[in-house]
């Protein structure tokens, strides 16, 4: 099984890379899994003319071991969070919902982990206690690490009691708590509880913030606190979303996926779901999932090309015309490759040469019905099985014949 560490150099030619402030003509050297300055002599070169390369994404909030559970459909919004966390109690009852969580942590946590980042996704912030698994050499993803959290004010049984957990927390790591998640009294009084409990300061990353008024919103950015934004699981469990243009405008807003147990499928699907909407534009969308992402969180090898960055890359097509939009929007599997402390993990196969370069031994699947390389190390048939959409090639046929209709529809 290949691991990480294996890195090789390696020099990405003729590329442009786009970030929010927009997109420059260069190459991207890559070395023991950063950014660097300037290529190494004989680094292995990989050309990507007519293509963009993005900084791997951050997603600000997922729940990784529940990406498998079916979803809870209600009639009717849930008033708040609480009131859907009461109605999940029956549903856990559910034959489906037992079988999905009678399989082992470790593996469901791999599989949210490979969930984000099939679309792009190379650091997410897990909103739960920590496992062993998650520091395993060859986890699909990186993590947010360095940080406290509490689950919410209203659930005093699960996670660090609030106060606590905000007090043992360095003022120069995020502390993440879910707050205002809901449209009713209670949801809506949360800011001032946390106010009042004195766990408001610039360190504190709201999850949600539905139920924040506009009064609420100034108080967080004059606190240089900030909000994580899910969309999806909002609509789907409260009927209604936050207003992010301010908060997205003063820079304390990031955009978080929420699992799919409420949430979209991913942070792609995610991105697509608000391009044209909120009066947000692409640029502004992808500073939600880089540059401020890693500002939040604090972060800052992340969410940017520069040298000293971690190498997590998204290799896209140009498409022309606006260049974010030729990754915001589009679909996981027209994503060209995805690279990972500087390592391809997921890429078309007319990069097999790149994955041998680095060392990095490959099983052809198809991703959505399109042929990719995947990582062994990431291919293991109990995670795939977890994967709508994933499947080994090689089950339904010759992976001669897989590859070789792939390359040519590449060249």
């Amino acid at each position: 099984m290949d691991a990480l560490p294996a890195r090789a150099h390696t020099n990405l030619r003729h590329a442009a890379t786009v970030t929010p402030v927009g997109a420059t003509r260069t190459s991207v050297s890559i070395g023991a899994g950063r950014i660097e300055s300037t290529p190494t002599p004989g680094a292995y070169r990989v050309d990507l003319r007519d293509h963009l390369i993005f900084p791997g994404l951050i997603n600000a909030h997922d729940h990784l071991h529940v990406n498998a559970v079916p979803a809870l459909h209600a009639e009717a919004p849930f008033p708040n969070s609480y009131a859907w966390i009461s109605a999940f109690q029956a549903h856990f009852q559910d034959a489906q919902v037992m079988a999905a969580l009678q399989l082992p942590k470790a593996l469901r946590l791999r599989h949210g982990a490979l969930k984000n980042l099939l679309a792009g996704i190379t650091c997410v912030a897990h909103h739960d206690p920590w496992h062993p698994v998650l520091d395993a050499e060859d986890f699909p993803v990186a993590l947010l690490r360095d940080y406290g959290w509490s689950y919410a004010l209203g659930w005093p049984g699960y996670g660090p009691p609030p106060l606590e957990s905000f007090a043992a927390t360095p003022a120069d790591q995020p502390w993440l708590i879910h707050l205002a998640e809901g449209t009713d009294a209670v949801a809506c009084a949360e800011l001032a509880q946390l106010d009042q409990l004195g766990c408001l300061a610039s360190n504190s990353v709201l999850i949600h913030g539905v139920g924040l008024s506009s009064r609420d919103i100034e108080r967080v950015i004059a606190q240089a606190a900030a909000v994580v934004w899910c969309p999806s699981s909002n609509l789907n469990l409260l009927g209604r979303t936050l207003d992010p243009r301010r908060l997205c405008a003063a820079g304390r807003l990031a955009l978080g996926s929420d699992s799919r147990l409420s949430g979209a499928r991913d942070l792609l699907e995610e991105l697509a779901g608000t391009l044209d909407r909120y009066e947000l534009d692409p640029s502004q969308l992808l500073a939600l999932v880089t540059t401020q992402a890693a500002h939040i969180l604090r972060m800052p090898s992340r969410g940017h090309l520069q040298p000293g960055a971690a190498a997590d890359l998204v290799v896209v097509e140009d498409l022309g015309g606006d260049p974010v939009r030729s990754l915001v929007g589009i679909e996981r599997s027209r994503i060209r490759a995805v690279v990972r402390d500087g390592m391809p993990r997921i890429a078309d196969p007319d990069f097999a040469e790149w994955f041998a370069a680095a060392g990095v031994d490959t099983v052809l699947v198809r991703l959505d019905g399109s042929p990719k390389l995947l990582a062994r190390a990431l291919a293991e048939p109990a995670l795939l099985a977890l994967e709508p959409g994933l499947e080994c090639a090689a089950a339904a046929g010759s992976v001669e014949h897989e590859l070789a209709a792939a390359s040519g529809s590449y060249r």
